[in-house]
């Protein structure tokens, strides 16, 4: 759940990050697989991206924009590869002692900072120490708070001594390594969020920065000497901030965007024509991303559990399933995607009752005292509350008002709000003020999502944003990552599942399949259990096709 580029990240918006392996499929045999084409390094190829970024420093940062222009400015220690597998990074080799309590890394010695310095153990020890700063606004603390201490051996070996073994002591290390000689004194007076670094980033990833525009675009350009492989094909990148999906998906059409997510509608129904075909490859995968309705576990109308779990047999998840989704998801019943070594789907589910959501309702208190359908108090005080959700997010918006009209069946009245992205993490979420929110998290390859669920990590910096807390989850979340085998960890995990089924902090709706298209000018892509955004970099424009070169 960290940045390690190609993996899905779990944050506020589905994090994931770009980029990935080295370039082998493509430059090692010297043309594209199967197309007889050869490579062309160059061109500009245009992304949408619904919300901007809030800051180039992927440490203090949670939502998808920031992690995705970010993970190709950054590297960590260590990256995944096209099966999920760890893959060297800035580190190329690590070992772990027999016991599990000490990880040594071995760095490369080829690495440079984007302005010409070495990278060296030094910024390695300094990235532990900013992350465990208490000034330092960071949501992954968690994620070095085993960590007993950091040794820097020689300039390029570093050796991490944990106080019990860590299940995530590898993955942890995808964290974004950070400028020592930029960012120390700002670290140290705890003005990180104030360093110009935020907006104008000095990273060791595949890309550098070049510039950016507030609510316009951010422009990214290959970086020549990057130390896997060289410079990647793709000579430079544009994030065009669009807020909305539908108009993302005319601007794709009109050719002024190369790659997009569809909507599952756009997918289905509004790409299936030849033009369409002829201008962009469509790619199709199960992901771990699911999507929500969370409660402010704060609001002392959703504290109690059978309110929730009332709202859970309300609310039809195969009607969102087909006519949100478009049938290409399938439905969750916790926050671990169906296959993975962690699931079980031995838990409480909750099938469309309404009948059996007012029953649970009146044994909390709430019935039609009035006659006229709404559900009230004991003070005569209606039901009734508003679910945010954020702009641009056409299917979201969809499933608040497939939600609106269910609850309205069991005598709930709500209002649906859709708030600009930026804006909805800043004043709402981090402030939690919110009664219900319809959001979406991304899961990544460790089922350990201590962030999210354990009761230390409700502050405005953190994920727990509904302010879950149960004791027994704590115990669990804290047991499932202090090992480093894997059928160790399972029954840990099939509980907490089990628990959070009952519990229902969130109703936990869909995981829906991943939708993207690209270009068909772009070459080299190629779907893998890690989906197609993991060899970024790899990817290459025919000379025949270039628009125009740059970088």
């Amino acid at each position: 759940m960290r940045p390690a580029r190609g993996t899905a990240l779990l944050t506020l918006a589905a994090l994931f990050a770009l980029g990935g392996g080295a370039h082998k499929s493509a430059s090692a045999a010297g043309e594209a697989p199967g197309t007889g084409e050869k490579p062309a390094y160059g061109d500009s190829f245009v992304q949408a991206s619904i919300g901007d970024i809030t800051g180039l420093i992927p440490n203090i940062t949670t939502d998808a924009a920031s992690h995705e222009v970010g993970g190709l400015i950054y590297d960590g220690l260590v990256q995944t590869d096209k099966d999920l597998n760890y893959a060297p990074s800035i580190a190329e080799s690590w070992q772990f002692s027999k016991d599990c309590l000490s990880l040594t890394f071995k760095l490369r010695k080829n690495v440079k900072w984007h302005d010409g310095k070495p990278f060296s153990a030094e910024d390695v020890l300094f990235t532990y120490k900013a992350m465990m700063n208490p000034k330092t606004p960071t949501a992954y603390r968690d994620d070095f708070e085993p960590v007993k201490d950091v040794q820097v051996l020689d300039p390029y070996t570093v050796r991490v001594i944990y106080s019990q073994p860590f299940a995530k002591a590898v993955s942890s290390w995808g964290q974004a390594m950070l400028p020592k000689h930029l960012l120390e004194k700002y670290v140290e007076e705890g003005r990180l969020r104030e360093a110009p670094q935020v907006a104008k980033p000095v990273g060791t990833g595949p890309y550098r920065f070049q510039e950016a525009k507030t609510g316009e675009k951010v422009v990214l350009v290959a970086n020549k000497d990057y130390y896997i492989a060289g410079r990647p094909y793709l000579g430079r990148i544009v994030y065009r901030i669009i807020p909305s999906q539908a108009t993302i998906f005319l601007e794709a059409k009109a050719k002024g965007v190369d790659m997009t997510r569809l909507t599952a509608i756009q997918y289905a129904r509004q790409t299936d024509y030849p033009a369409f075909k002829k201008d962009f490859d469509k790619y199709r995968y199960s992901d771990n991303r699911y999507t929500y309705l969370g409660f402010n576990l704060k609001d002392p109308r959703f504290a109690d559990k059978r309110v929730r779990q009332a709202f859970a047999y309300a609310i039809n998840k195969q009607e969102l399933i087909e006519g949100v989704a478009m049938g290409l998801a399938r439905e969750a019943t916790g926050p671990y995607r169906p296959g993975t070594w962690a699931y079980t789907d031995k838990v409480k589910h909750y099938p469309y009752d309404p009948a059996k959501a007012k029953q649970l309702l009146a044994a909390a208190g709430w019935t039609d005292r009035n006659g006229d359908g709404i559900m009230r108090n004991k003070d005569g005080q209606p039901f009734t509350f508003t679910i945010r959700t954020n702009q641009g997010n056409d299917e979201r918006k969809k499933v608040a008002e497939i939600i609106q009209e269910r609850l309205k069946e069991i005598g709930i009245q709500t209002d649906i709000q859709t708030i600009e992205w930026a804006a909805f993490l800043k004043e709402y979420i981090r402030q939690k003020r919110f009664e219900a929110i319809v959001l979406g998290w991304g899961t990544g390859t460790d089922p350990d999502q201590y962030p999210v669920w354990h009761s230390s990590q409700t502050g405005p910096e953190q994920l727990n944003a509904v302010s879950y807390a149960n004791p027994e989850v704590d115990a669990l979340l804290e047991k499932g990552r202090a090992s480093c085998h894997q059928k160790e960890r399972v029954a840990t995990y099939h509980r907490i599942q089990e628990i959070l089924a009952e519990d229902q902090p969130y109703v936990f709706l869909y995981f829906q399949d991943t939708l993207w298209a690209v270009s068909s000018r772009v070459r080299g892509i190629k779907p893998e259990p890690a989906g197609i955004l993991y060899n970024f970099t790899d990817w290459f424009v025919p000379k025949q096709l270039q628009r125009y070169t740059s970088g």
